[in-house]
């Protein structure tokens, strides 16, 4: 009678789009799925170590280089002011329809063919990142196109089947490793039910009007196409009316791919954007549990947004284009973009001295900054993204030491600039002054890192003279990049260090403080 339950129950899992090989609930370890459980997480040291992490936004919707959301604007000939949803939908419907037709025609999946990376080159992309002072990277999983960027098991739409013919996933990661960075993969289709409702429209007006777009599509309307064989709805999700709760079967199959990835590549950490998808928890408790297996202990890192204080110690939190506003008790990570979520040949990519400031003021909040890269749909990157790689790894190649392996001090720093914004989901790049200084710490030594360089000399009113530190009096002052040790003098109103008549480097400076 239990074999017949037994063969029932997995039955009913193969219904439901899930793998059976090895459901999240069966893994033995110390992890529940409940918040109780998953706060005896601790963060594990690389990340903590790493503090700099690259992330590839990259796929089909990088063919048109129209940005972000293509996949669901093209649906949308009108913007509706009042729908953040729609904003870009004008201009990427009628991209499309001078570029590649009418989406009854010729879809977003017709996109994928397109989609070659023909000139992708993972490894000499790695070695610039690493050289950039990235120590993990991050790999696009699927976006919020429900397209696979590995050998899935669970979805046929992927990048082995179809567009590149590669393992996306595979080879970024063999590039990661061997450069001994950390690697990691970001899961979007959680999304996918709602974000593609919009490919079963049609046009409201014009000489198409009421054509079904290419979203009610089905396997039979193949026959003779390039897609012969696939069904639409695997990628554009089933058919359903705008707003209807997801069913069991695609929340199932989201997580029975997250699963494939894995036992398949082992990854190090896993983005999801927003929280733990449809509260199934057994994802992150599955994923520590399996670390733990893997490794002796739990390497894991998941990184989630919209999570309150409390259980921030269970998982790594994630600020989308916005930082901390102060000193964090748990190492937590802010994601944000260099030019862009998606290739555009409309984008500007953000200076370098901003990056810095950006990651400097991070990394004092005992915080991580994982900054997107966007590539063309052949794989290569632009002329000004290899330009600010080269910039960081020059800045990196002086003042690395003050912020791999660091961790916070008592306080981030000092001075006028303050992040006000928080977790408001905008990333402001402020304008820092001379007085700006952030801390970090390692070893005996603490790291003042000078946001803008002041003419003689520097003023660090956080360090007067009878200021208690964990290794005693200050014995040095030297400035990263310079030969030989700073005057200084230490007050009540601060430690002030002579700089050198000429600067050394630039963007931000550093003076390494070292006690007994």
């Amino acid at each position: 009678m239990e074999k017949h339950k037994k063969n029932a129950l997995k039955a009913a899992f193969i219904l439901l789009g899930v793998a059976t090989s090895s459901p999240a609930n069966e893994t033995k370890g110390p992890f529940a799925p409940n918040w109780d459980s998953l706060k005896e997480y601790e963060c594990p040291e690389w990340f903590r170590d790493a503090k700099f992490g690259i992330w590839s936004h990259w796929g089909p919707q990088s063919v048109p280089e129209l940005g972000d959301w293509y996949g669901r604007f093209m649906y949308n000939p009108q913007d509706n002011k009042n729908e953040w949803r729609t904003k870009g939908g004008a201009k990427a419907y009628a991209h499309h329809i001078k570029h590649y037709g009418h989406p009854s025609v010729f879809g977003y999946k017709d996109l994928i063919p397109l989609f070659k990376a023909e000139r992708w080159d993972p490894q000499g992309l790695m070695a610039l990142y690493h050289k950039a002072g990235a120590r993990y990277f991050m790999s696009m999983g699927q976006h919020h196109d429900n397209f696979d960027m590995w050998k899935s098991k669970h979805q046929p739409w992927n990048a082995v089947n179809m567009g590149p013919k590669r393992d996306i996933v595979a080879e970024w990661q063999a590039a990661a490793k061997s450069f001994n960075m950390r690697f990691g993969v970001s899961f979007h289709g959680s999304s996918a039910w709602s974000w593609f409702e919009a490919t079963r429209g049609a046009d409201t007006e014009g000489p198409l009007k009421g054509v079904p777009y290419d979203g009610n599509l089905t396997k039979a309307d193949g026959a003779g196409k390039w897609w012969e064989g696939y069904d639409p709805q695997d990628l554009y999700c089933l058919p359903h009316e705008p707003g209807a709760d997801r069913p069991p079967s695609y929340m199932n199959r989201f997580v029975a791919r997250v699963n494939d990835v894995l036992d398949s590549y082992k990854p190090d950490l896993i983005y999801f954007d927003g929280g733990i998808p449809f509260n199934r928890f057994d994802i992150a408790s599955e994923f520590y549990n399996r670390s733990i297996r893997w490794n002796g202990t739990n390497e894991a890192v998941v990184n989630i947004k919209g999570v309150g204080e409390p259980r921030r110690k269970a998982v790594v939190f994630n600020i989308e284009n916005g930082q901390a506003d102060d000193l964090r008790a748990y190492p937590w990570q802010t994601d944000t973009s260099f030019d862009g979520w998606f290739a555009s040949k409309e984008s500007s990519p953000t200076s370098t001295k901003k990056i810095i400031h950006q990651l400097v003021d991070i990394v004092s909040k005992n915080g991580n900054l994982m900054l997107n890269i966007t590539q063309r749909s052949d794989g290569t990157i632009k002329d000004y993204s290899l330009k600010f790689l080269n910039e960081m790894a020059s800045w990196m190649e002086i003042n690395s030491e003050a912020i791999h392996g660091t961790r916070p001090w008592t306080i981030y720093g000092e001075g006028p600039t303050k992040i006000t914004d928080g977790e408001s989901n905008k990333t402001k790049r402020l304008s820092y002054t001379t007085e700006d200084i952030r801390f970090t710490t390692k070893g005996q030594n603490l790291y003042a890192m000078i946001m803008e360089w002041p003419n003689n000399s520097v003023i660090i009113r956080s360090l007067p003279r009878d200021k208690k530190l964990w290794f005693g009096q200050i014995k040095e002052v030297r400035l990263l990049g310079h030969p030989t040790p700073l005057e200084y003098s230490q007050t009540q109103d601060g430690l002030r260090v002579t700089l050198p008549p000429k600067k050394v480097g630039q963007y931000v400076h550093t003076l390494k403080i070292t006690g007994n």
